[in-house]
């Protein structure tokens, strides 16, 4: 299977010093990697990492076909409907050929939504629409921070299915979690980060 992403001893410094030891890895289609370490070590870090948020101060980062960010936090626009936020994601994205907004929305658990301000919904319902944001503009690889954050076990589950949807398509995800591990029918390979630990 094609390797979508890889790294070379990449890391990330802040005030000249290193956030975690030196990241080598490879993820191909249909495979899924779980970013694991302690508050702090730089998961976070590394996923904008390999989105092309951050660039590496050392060593490399390759993406080999298109990626998407889902963060932590939602990142929309407050004044705007969910239908014009999925827009404004297929444009920036350049992608065009996923769902209809309707039916991502629909698949998310957010049918009949279309129209309310994302600033009016709920924590958990903010987290649907970013996973629509991924059906309306599909890519190859999944870069998804805390992707069960603020969901309830339906949208737990809804998560694991979209998930497992993606990388029956041959695509990949790479995710961090502290909350519970993915059901995947496939096992993902886990990535653990460790903070920097200085010279010895």
């Amino acid at each position: 299977m094609r390797v979508l992403i890889e790294t070379g001893q990449a890391t990330f410094s802040r005030a000249g010093e290193p956030v975690f030891e030196p990241v080598d890895l490879s993820v191909s289609g249909g495979q899924a990697l779980v970013v694991r370490g302690a508050n702090g070590a730089g998961k976070t870090t590394l996923l904008r990492l390999l989105a092309g948020i951050l660039r590496p101060s050392s060593g490399r980062v390759s993406r080999h076909a298109p990626v998407a960010f889902l963060g932590h936090l939602a990142a929309f626009k407050g004044e705007l409907n969910c239908r014009e936020n999925l827009d404004f994601r297929r444009r920036f994205s350049g992608t065009g050929s996923g769902m209809s907004n309707s039916r991502a929305l629909a698949r998310v658990g957010l049918a009949g939504l279309g129209l309310r301000p994302a600033r009016a919904l709920s924590a958990g319902q903010k987290r649907r629409l970013g996973l629509a944001g991924l059906l309306v503009a599909p890519t190859a690889v999944w870069l998804l921070d805390e992707p069960y954050a603020s969901l309830d076990d339906d949208g737990c589950t809804l998560v694991d299915t979209l998930l497992n949807d993606q990388l029956g398509r041959d695509g990949s995800v790479i995710l961090s979690t502290h909350q519970r591990q993915p059901e995947l029918q496939t096992p993902p390979e886990v990535l653990v980060v460790q903070r920097f630990a200085g010279e010895t």
